[in-house]
């Protein structure tokens, strides 16, 4: 609906050939099914442009992707899943090293337990928690800890999570004392790609500290962890979060709008 209101609200001026192509069919009333091929090839040209851009940058793009995820998990269950080891532990659950059973591919399976979220009274972070992960996992990037698939059962909300077998940031700096300035530049580069795309998104992530900044078997490290994030398109946040000592002081400051740039301090 969004690009046909904005293809509708300009006339596109279709090349003088693509317009003598059907008008000479039409004079030799040749009505075929490729009739309307170069007007079909010259949209989807201008689709690619401009507009295509702009609903990418509006909020129905957003709910586009939210609901096609919808769409696409909402006959998942447990059972499309080969469960393993525990890989981590949390306030609400656990993380489970899994595999999904059509494709044999492996991902990280974070289980929130429903009665725990009541209990704690965290329904509204678990809630925001599944929003952004559909928020930045448009896009695929390569930076952050990105949602493929979620669902729920009777007792547990499951997301579906790229798996990170390397550990943290954190582990491996207390393992090595220090880091060389190549390692640094290193990941401070893949850290801040992954911060631009989330703030592309309109999120700010809210607790970058170097255990939630996790490395693969290769040693590339993805942002995880989107519990405090939260959504700045429509209105600045103004809590007071995060992890003491990587926080902004605009953060640290009650009261006090911030946007994306809380987290370029942390």
């Amino acid at each position: 609906t969004y690009i046909m209101k904005e293809l509708l609200s300009c006339s596109h001026p279709f090349s003088k050939q693509a317009v003598e192509h059907v008008q000479s069919h039409l004079s030799k009333k040749q009505v075929t099914s490729t009739l309307f091929q170069p007007y079909i090839e010259e949209i989807c040209e201008s689709l690619r442009g401009n507009i295509f851009q702009k609903f990418m940058e509006s909020d129905k793009f957003t709910r586009f992707c939210q609901w096609k995820n919808v769409e696409l998990n909402i006959h998942l269950t447990m059972n499309d899943f080969s469960v393993h080891r525990i890989i981590g532990r949390g306030g609400f659950g656990e993380v489970y090293g899994c595999r999904k059973a059509d494709t044999g591919k492996m991902y990280a399976m974070k289980c929130l337990d429903k009665k725990r979220i009541k209990m704690k009274q965290g329904e509204t972070l678990a809630l925001n928690e599944r929003i952004m992960l559909s928020l930045v996992s448009t896009g695929d990037c390569p930076f952050i800890v990105c949602m493929t698939y979620a669902f729920h059962t009777p007792d547990k909300l499951c997301f579906i999570l790229d798996l990170m077998n390397g550990g943290d940031l954190h582990y491996h700096l207390s393992q090595h004392g220090v880091f060389s300035e190549k390692e640094m530049r290193f990941y401070a580069t893949e850290i801040i790609l992954g911060l631009e795309h989330m703030h592309s998104r309109f999120v700010v992530y809210r607790d970058l500290k170097p255990a939630n900044i996790l490395l693969d078997e290769h040693g590339h490290v993805r942002i995880s962890d989107l519990g405090l994030a939260c959504d700045f398109s429509k209105k600045k946040p103004h809590a007071s979060v995060g992890t003491h000592g990587y926080m902004a002081p605009e953060v640290l400051q009650k009261g006090t709008a911030y946007d994306s740039s809380a987290d370029w301090f942390s």
